[in-house]
């Protein structure tokens, strides 16, 4: 396609609906519950036909038959992330039973919370494979298939920990960093087959797993106080960013990094 043809596309797209996912497949890891389910959820009622994932097949199951009876169109594929070889097989299962894969959300995480002198090796391989390792074999795998469509989405969920560093979280925030680097290079490199890759770097977001950090009073204050809107964001805030780079109103968008925090990495 040419330029002119491209841009004649891409105005057709935008005048009928700029964030319209329509036809469209989607992968979104770490899915279950969280950001990953809000994403999820935002990506289906942008019209996508989105593939639930996580590690146990029945909630899975039950999360997508909730969505289903909702009128939204959802599946689902049960696997470890770090199992290179399953994640593999699910990629092609999905392409087997929809015919195309457009839209790679890699959203599972982990963190861990020790200071350098006493990070253990395992627990620093652990969050690396989960948080970096997985979401390049993930993006490599999703990319091929991509790119002999010639269109595909890579989006990854980074952190605000991949900009700036915290005390006790070097696993975390290098692992963070990296997942920046990659989506970079992912950007440079499958571009000129068509398919984008961006991040998005949440700052600190409520959900069910940070519930504990809630309630201590102190924690609670003071990351109110770390962002001028003052107070934690919500899953749904960032799948809206997740839709955009999605969707054809994002098609000229590559490379980018999403901040959505409050505004805490802008303020010192």
């Amino acid at each position: 396609m040419n330029v002119l043809e491209h841009q004649a596309a891409t105005v057709a797209a935008h005048r009928s609906n700029p964030f319209s996912l329509h036809g469209r497949v989607a992968l979104v890891t770490g899915s279950r519950r969280g950001i990953g389910l809000a994403i999820a959820e935002a990506l289906m009622l942008a019209g996508a036909h989105v593939v639930l994932h996580g590690r146990d097949d029945e909630s899975l199951a039950t999360a997508a038959r909730k969505f289903t009876a909702d009128g939204l169109a959802a599946s689902h594929v049960a696997a470890d992330v770090t199992d290179e070889a399953a994640m593999a097989a699910a990629l092609e299962q999905i392409v087997v039973r929809h015919g195309q894969l457009d839209i790679l959300v890699n959203n599972a995480g982990i963190s861990s919370r020790s200071p350098v002198a006493h990070l253990g090796t395992d627990e620093w391989r652990r969050v690396l494979d989960v948080d970096l390792t997985a979401c390049f074999c993930l993006a490599r795998e999703a990319g091929k298939r991509m790119a002999a469509a010639r269109w595909g989405r890579i989006i990854n969920i980074a952190s605000v920990a991949g900009l700036i560093a915290a005390p006790g979280r070097a696993s975390y925030v290098a692992a963070k960093h990296g997942l920046i680097g990659l989506t970079r290079s992912l950007a440079l490199e499958l571009g000129p087959q068509g398919v984008t890759a961006n991040a998005v770097a949440p700052g600190f977001v409520a959900t069910e797993l940070n519930a504990d950090m809630r309630r201590d009073a102190a924690l609670d204050q003071w990351v109110k106080s770390r962002n001028p809107i003052g107070r934690w964001g919500t899953p749904e805030e960032i799948a809206g960013a997740v839709v955009y780079l999605a969707s054809p109103a994002a098609s000229f968008v590559n490379g980018a990094v999403l901040v959505a925090d409050g505004g805490m990495s802008a303020v010192v």
